[in-house]
C-alpha cells in the first residue's frame, strides 16, 4: 500500500508540474510555452531568418547575458562594499589587493557595464536601420528607449560608488548640470536636491546613488526587459522584410 500511495503521489505531483505531453506536436509545443513562467515571454515559433546571426548579430541576447552578469557580479560585490564615505574607497582598494580574485570580480562588473552601454547603442542602431521599430512594434521601440535611459543611469549611478576623485568630480559636474535645468530655481534645484539628498556631494548622495544602483534601477530594468521580450512574442517575433507593416486601428 505504501508503494502504491507513493507512486500515486509522485504521479500526481509530476502531472501537476508538467501538465502537457511530450512536445512532439504543435499543440504540446504551444502548451509548453504558454504554461511555463520562464518560457511564456518567448515566441512559440521562430522564422528561420530570425535564427541567423546576420539578422540581429545577437545584440539583444548579448545584452540579456550582460545584464545577468552584472546582476551576479554586483550581488557578490555587495559582500565587500559598504556605502560610506569613510569606507567606500578603502573597500575598492581591498577588492584590488586583499580579496582573492577581487580585482577580477570588480573588472568583470566594470567592463560588463561599459559593454552594456555600447551594445545598447548598437542594438538600437540595428533596430533603427532595419526598420524593426515600425508598426506594430512602436510600443516596443518606446520600451527600448526607456531601457536605454535606464542603462545610462545605471552606469552613472555606479560611477560614484568608488568614491575617488574621478567619481566625486564627475558627479559634481552632473549635479550642477541637473541644477541648471530650467527653470533652475524650481525644477533644477528640486531635481538636484532629490538626487544628492542635499546641496553637496557627500554621504547622502553616496547612499542615494547606491540604493538606485543596486535596487531601484535594476528592478525597473528587469520589469522592462520582461515586457520587452513579451512584446516581441505578441508582435509575432522579430521583424521581417516580407512582413506588412500595417498600422494598428
Amino acid at each position: 500500500m505504501g508503494r502504491v500511495a507513493n507512486a500515486m503521489f509522485n504521479n500526481r505531483v509530476w502531472r501537476s508540474v508538467f501538465r502537457h505531453g511530450y512536445p512532439n506536436n504543435p499543440r504540446n509545443r504551444a502548451e509548453v510555452m504558454f504554461q511555463n513562467v520562464f518560457l511564456h515571454v518567448q515566441p512559440v515559433k521562430a522564422f528561420k531568418r530570425s535564427l541567423k546571426v546576420t539578422t540581429t548579430f545577437g545584440l539583444g541576447l548579448t545584452l540579456a547575458y550582460l545584464f545577468l552578469l552584472l546582476t551576479l557580479t554586483g550581488f557578490l560585490l555587495m559582500f565587500y562594499y559598504i556605502p560610506h564615505v569613510d569606507r567606500a574607497y578603502q573597500d575598492m582598494k581591498d577588492l584590488e589587493f586583499a580579496v582573492s580574485f577581487g580585482v577580477v570580480l570588480r573588472n568583470m562588473h566594470r567592463w560588463g557595464a561599459h559593454g552594456m552601454v555600447a551594445f545598447t547603442f548598437l542594438h538600437m542602431a540595428r533596430v533603427f536601420y532595419t526598420g524593426a521599430y515600425k508598426a506594430p512594434r512602436e510600443f516596443n521601440w518606446f520600451v527600448g528607449l526607456i531601457l536605454l535611459i535606464v542603462t545610462l543611469f545605471l552606469s552613472l549611478s555606479g560611477y560614484l560608488l568608488p568614491w575617488d576623485q574621478l567619481a566625486y568630480w564627475a558627479i559634481t559636474i552632473v549635479a550642477n548640470l541637473i541644477k541648471a535645468t530650467p527653470p533652475s530655481d524650481i525644477v533644477g534645484y528640486g531635481a538636484g536636491y532629490l538626487v544628492l539628498g542635499g546641496t553637496v556631494v557627500d554621504q547622502n548622495a553616496l547612499i542615494r546613488f547606491y540604493v538606485m544602483h543596486v535596487f531601484g534601477l535594476p528592478l525597473l530594468a528587469t520589469i522592462l526587459i520582461v515586457v520587452h521580450f513579451w512584446r516581441i512574442r505578441k508582435d509575432g517575433g522579430l521583424a521581417r522584410p516580407d512582413e506588412q507593416n500595417i498600422p494598428l486601428k
